[in-house]
């Protein structure tokens, strides 16, 4: 099983940033996707970003030009850079991995335990 471990949620001001890391275990890492979901209290799990093997990313709507999502295989982490926060934006981040397990044979999915986002004055 895959781990995953998040970092770097915090308080921060409307408008101010924010850094997320989720490092990984495991050598599969840099040869699959890995996302960023939120989920704020009383509302569904969100997706918020994906980065793919190949590096290309992709973002929901309401993150678009204010998020950026990049991979450091080297280091087996996944970043997600979070600028212009916005009172909206708060929510616990998590970090999810779906992968093909060898020895399961099956595709399974790894979640991060979340790291708090909270955007207020």
């Amino acid at each position: 099983q895959v781990q995953l471990v998040e970092s770097g949620g915090g308080l921060v001001q409307p408008g101010g940033s924010l850094e997320l890391s989720c490092a990984a275990s495991g050598s599969i890492f840099s040869s699959n996707a890995v996302d960023w979901y939120r989920q704020a209290p009383g509302k569904q799990r969100e997706l918020v970003a994906t980065v793919f093997s190949n590096g290309g990313v992709s973002y929901a709507d309401s993150v678009k030009g204010r998020f950026t999502i990049s991979r450091d295989n080297a280091k087996n982490t996944v970043y997600l850079e979070m600028a212009r926060l916005e009172p909206e934006d708060s929510a616990l981040y998590y970090c999810h991995l779906n992968y093909f397990s060898s020895s399961r044979q099956s595709w399974l999915d790894s979640w991060g335990q979340g790291t708090q986002v909270t955007v207020s004055n």
